[in-house]
């Protein structure tokens, strides 16, 4: 199992030797210090705790992670390293096939037509400042809005994974991906593969 944390950089395009565009991700990953190795005996369970971003300012630590100054920490399961090894964008190789998981762009509070694809009301026949609404909630029993109806709401900002994508290239801590990942620039992305 490989497994590392970075950050969307951009979107961009590669040409290939015969002319054709590729759509790319650019992520800067890693690299990433193991910090903490959780077995069955004591924790119940087996996983590898990674750290990723250092912080050096005092101001910006928590209480609680005194002793882990890592902006970022994950844990992962499948995969043998020990306190103190670094894992960096080295462990993965062109042609391999990774999924990548990470928040998508918060849109703020929309409407039920473009949160949910409503087509809302028609345009004529006496239909006036209602073309986006999102009509009927309920009828006359049970006298109450039935939990999970798709109702205008926030949208974006869940936690979404993308499978399949290919390494295209591994360079300088900088890995490209082809096709698209979740989020903005910036995004914390959990890169996973084989």
């Amino acid at each position: 199992m490989k497994f590392i944390l970075g950050k969307k950089i951009e979107m961009t395009q590669v040409f290939d030797e015969s002319g054709e565009v590729t759509p790319v991700t650019l992520i800067e990953a890693g690299p990433c210090k193991v910090l903490q190795k959780k077995n069955k005996e004591k924790d119940l369970y087996e996983a590898v705790q990674i750290g990723y971003v250092e912080i050096t300012k005092k101001n910006q630590m928590k209480k609680p992670s005194t002793g882990k100054h890592f902006k970022y920490i994950k844990e992962f399961s499948g995969a043998d390293y020990n306190p103190g090894d670094e894992i960096n964008s080295s462990i993965f190789r062109v042609g391999d096939i990774v999924n990548v998981s990470g928040k998508s762009k918060g849109k703020g509070f929309q409407g039920g037509m473009k949160k949910w694809g409503f087509s809302g009301a028609g345009g004529s026949h006496g239909v006036k400042h209602t073309k986006r609404k999102i009509g009927s909630i309920g009828g006359a029993f049970p006298q109450r809005v039935l939990k999970g109806k798709k109702m205008p709401g926030r949208m974006g900002q869940e936690r979404i994974t993308v499978k399949g994508l290919k390494v295209i290239k591994v360079e300088n801590n900088i890995i490209t991906l082809k096709g698209a990942v979740p989020g903005r620039r910036g995004t914390l992305l959990e890169i996973t593969g084989k």
